[in-house]
C-alpha cells in the first residue's frame, strides 16, 4: 500500500551550514519525510574539472538522516559549470535563429552533444560512488526540467550530424527518405544524407514529415540521455526509484518514451504560473486567478501518472506567489493544502513544495518558499503541517481508483497540429483537455491512455480525440473495444509519414465507421456557426459523407456528431456548451453513474476515498453520494479553497 507523504526542495550549498541542523528539525515538525536536493550543485560538487567536493553533500545527508528525513538525490546535469563550456564549448545548444545560446543562467546544453552525454554519465557515476550507500538515500531525480526554457530543440553542428544519422537509420536509403517525406515537392529531392539540413532558416516552412522526423529524432535524443543517467543510477542501487521532474502544458518530447527508463513520472506544479501564461480566456484567468484552473492539475496529475506507469509525484508544488509569470499573485488562502489534497487524490505517492526557505539572492529571490527570507513561516508552512497532520487521521492509501473514462493523450498529435494547424488554435491537447474536464464536472474518475496501448478492457467510455495518425496497436484496441467509443475531429487524418490517408480521414474500415471526410473548413476564431440545438462549432468543422447515424448536426447541415453502433465520430471543434453536450449524451448512453458537482467543485477517488476540493471563491453545499458513507475529513460544507474527504461505503 502507498502512503501518501510530504517532501521539500531543500538548497544546503546556499545556506550556512549551522542552519543546517535547525532547518531539518523544522523540516520533521511540519511533517515532511522526503527532502530533494543537489540538482543544480555540480560547481560546488566539482568547482574545477577533476576537484571532487562530495563531502558537504554527504554531512548534509548526514543531518537530514538524524532528522529521520529520506533524501532525493538530483543528479546536476542541468547547470553544468562555467569550466565545463570551456572544455567543451560547442555542446551549448543552438536556437531556431542559428544563434549559439550562452553560459549565465541554465540548462545550457545540447541533447545531441555526445561529449556532454559522456561529462553527465561521468558526473552521475562519481555521484552514486559518493552518495549512493548513505542511510539517508531515499530514491534519484535525473536532471531537471528537460526542455524547460525552450530547450528541447538544438539546430546545431552535433544536432545536425546525429539527425542525418537517424534518418539513415530509419530510412535506409535515401531513395526511402524521399518518397516518405514527398520531397518530389518543390523539387526537394536529395542525393545523400549528408545533404539534409535541419528545418530551421528556411524560406518557409519544411516539409511536414521533414519537421516531424526532426522531433522524433530529438525526442530521441532526450529518452537517450535520460537512460545513460538511468542506467548507472539502477546499477549502484536497483532498489530505490528514479524520478524525473516533467513540466505542465509541455510536450516538446514523447514523455512516455523518456519514462521508459524511469521508475516514477513526477511534475513541477505551478498552477498560478501556469494559467498566467496559458491561452486560457481572460474571463478564466480572472475568475481563478489565486486558485488556478480547475481542470489543469487534476489532468497533469492523470497524464502523468499515466506516463509513470501508475507512479506519480509531485516533485515542486507551488506554496505561494512564484517569480516568471507576467503577474505573480497569492494564492487564495488554503490553495496549497487544496492541491496538495488534490494531487493525493490523483495518486501522488509524494507532494514536494518549491522550496524550503524563499532564496534572498539571484534570479528566483520572488519566488516564495515555507520559510521566509528571514526564516519565518511563510502561510505554506502552516497548509504543509496541516497537511501532514489530516493525512495522518484520514489514512488515505492505495492507488487512484482506475478511471470509468479514458482518454488518449499522444504527444506526436501535439508535434503534428503544431506544424499544420490549418486553424489557427487547433491542438490535440485542447481537445483533450475539454474532453477531460467536460466528464470531470460530473464528478467522473478519468485516466489518461498512451497511444500505444493495445486495450482498452474495463473502461465504459473512450476518446480518441485530435489524433495524428493511427498505430496498429490502436487499431487493434479499438477493433477489440466495446464500450462506448468517442473518436475525431481530425483523427486518423494522416499518415505516420503525414500524408493524407488514401481512404480519407478517419481512415477506419467502413464496418466500425461508414464515414468519410471529403472537405475540411477552417472558421476564422470570431465566428461560431451554430449547432442545432445547444452548443456552436469554432475553428474546425468537417464535411463528411456517412451512412452512421447524424446524432448531432449544424445548422448548415454539416454533421457533428455521428454513431454507428457504439462508435461515435465527432467531426468538430466545439465551444464549452458543444463539448459538454457531446460528452452529456455519451454518459447517457452508457448510463454511467454521475455526481452532481457545485461550480468549482471537483473531486477523485483513492483507496476508498472520495476527495471533494473546491476552486471556487464561495462556499459551497455537497451530498453524500450514493456509494460514500460519511465525511471524514471536513463537511457537506465546503469553503473556498477547502477539501472534504468521504469515505466509501464497503462494498457486499
Amino acid at each position: 500500500m502507498t502512503t501518501p507523504a510530504l517532501g521539500v526542495c531543500y538548497y544546503p550549498e546556499h545556506w550556512p551550514e549551522e542552519w543546517w541542523e535547525r532547518d531539518a528539525a523544522r523540516m520533521a515538525e511540519v511533517g515532511i519525510k522526503f527532502v530533494r536536493i543537489g540538482e543544480f550543485a555540480w560547481s560546488k560538487l566539482e568547482p574545477s574539472p577533476g576537484n571532487l567536493q562530495f563531502d558537504w553533500m554527504i554531512r548534509a545527508m548526514d543531518v537530514l538522516d538524524r532528522h529521520e528525513l529520506k533524501v532525493i538525490v538530483g543528479t546536476p546535469t542541468a547547470t553544468p559549470p562555467r569550466w565545463m563550456i570551456d572544455k567543451r564549448p560547442d555542446m551549448l545548444p543552438v536556437g531556431q535563429d542559428g544563434r549559439q545560446k550562452g553560459f549565465g543562467s541554465r540548462r545550457h546544453y545540447d541533447f545531441s552533444h555526445m561529449g556532454y552525454r559522456q561529462e553527465s554519465a561521468r558526473i552521475t557515476q562519481l555521484l552514486v560512488e559518493a552518495v549512493g550507500g548513505h542511510p539517508a538515500l531515499g530514491g534519484w531525480q535525473t536532471d531537471n526540467e528537460y526542455g524547460c526554457h525552450g530547450t528541447t530543440y538544438s539546430y546545431s553542428p552535433a544536432a545536425k550530424q546525429g539527425f542525418q544519422n537517424w534518418l539513415e537509420d530509419k530510412y535506409s536509403t535515401v531513395d526511402a527518405l524521399n518518397q516518405a517525406w514527398g520531397n518530389v515537392f518543390w523539387s526537394m529531392e536529395y542525393n545523400r544524407f549528408d545533404q539534409i539540413e535541419l528545418p530551421n532558416l528556411l524560406v518557409c516552412e519544411a516539409a511536414p514529415a521533414h519537421d516531424l522526423d526532426f522531433r522524433r529524432y530529438t525526442s530521441d535524443q532526450v529518452a537517450a540521455f535520460n537512460k545513460v543517467q538511468y542506467d548507472i543510477l539502477k546499477a549502484r542501487r536497483p532498489d530505490l526509484p528514479v524520478i524525473h521532474n516533467f513540466m505542465g502544458r509541455y510536450t516538446e518530447f514523447d514523455h512516455y518514451d523518456v519514462a521508459g527508463t524511469l521508475d516514477v513520472a513526477s511534475w513541477d506544479a505551478y498552477p498560478l504560473g501556469h494559467l498566467a501564461v496559458s491561452d486560457e480566456p481572460d474571463e478564466v484567468k480572472t475568475t481563478y486567478m489565486r486558485q488556478g484552473e480547475p481542470d489543469y492539475q487534476a489532468f497533469h496529475h492523470d497524464l502523468y501518472r499515466a506516463v509513470g506507469h501508475g507512479r506519480m509525484w509531485i516533485m515542486e508544488q507551488q506554496p505561494g506567489p512564484v517569480n516568471w509569470a507576467s503577474f505573480n499573485p497569492d494564492p487564495l488562502p488554503g490553495m496549497p493544502r487544496l492541491w496538495a489534497w488534490e494531487a493525493f487524490a490523483h495518486g501522488a505517492e509524494v507532494v514536494s513544495y518549491f522550496r524550503w526557505r524563499q532564496a534572498p539572492f539571484a534570479q528566483e529571490q520572488m519566488h516564495a518558499g515555507l520559510l521566509r527570507p528571514d526564516s519565518e513561516p511563510a502561510p505554506a508552512y502552516h497548509d504543509a503541517m496541516q497537511v501532514a497532520q489530516e493525512l495522518k487521521s484520514v489514512g488515505i492509501a492505495g492507488n487512484a481508483a482506475r478511471g470509468r473514462v479514458a482518454i488518449v493523450f499522444d504527444y506526436q498529435s501535439e508535434w503534428a497540429w503544431d506544424i499544420q494547424p490549418q486553424a489557427a488554435g487547433f491542438s490535440h491537447g485542447g481537445h483533450v483537455r475539454a474532453l477531460y474536464a467536460a466528464f470531470r464536472k460530473h464528478g467522473i474518475d478519468i485516466d489518461i491512455v498512451s497511444p500505444k496501448t493495445s486495450s482498452f478492457a474495463g473502461y465504459d467510455i473512450v476518446a480518441v480525440p485530435a489524433l495524428f495518425a493511427w498505430n496498429e496497436a490502436l487499431r487493434e484496441a479499438i477493433a477489440d473495444y466495446d464500450g462506448y467509443l468517442l473518436i475525431g475531429p481530425r483523427s486518423g487524418s494522416k499518415t505516420e509519414n503525414f500524408a493524407i490517408p488514401e481512404r480519407l480521414a478517419p481512415d477506419l474500415p467502413s464496418n466500425l465507421l461508414d464515414a468519410k471526410v471529403i472537405r475540411i473548413d477552417s472558421i476564422d476564431p470570431s465566428i461560431e456557426v451554430e449547432v442545432k440545438g445547444t452548443g456552436a462549432v469554432r475553428l474546425w468543422r468537417e464535411r463528411i459523407e456517412t451512412n452512421a447515424n447524424v446524432v448531432i448536426e449544424d445548422v448548415e447541415g454539416w454533421p457533428v456528431l455521428m454513431s454507428q453502433g457504439k462508435l461515435h465520430y465527432l467531426g468538430a471543434s466545439g465551444t464549452k456548451a458543444l463539448v459538454q453536450r457531446v460528452v452529456d449524451y455519451l454518459i447517457a448512453e452508457a448510463d454511467l453513474p454521475t455526481i452532481e458537482l457545485p461550480p468549482g467543485v471537483r473531486c477523485r477517488v483513492r483507496g476508498g476515498y472520495r476527495v471533494y476540493v473546491n476552486y471556487s471563491t464561495s462556499p459551497a453545499s455537497l451530498n453524500l453520494a450514493e456509494d460514500e458513507a460519511e465525511y471524514v475529513l471536513g463537511s457537506a460544507e465546503i469553503l473556498p479553497a477547502g477539501v472534504s474527504v468521504a469515505r466509501l461505503a464497503k462494498v457486499g
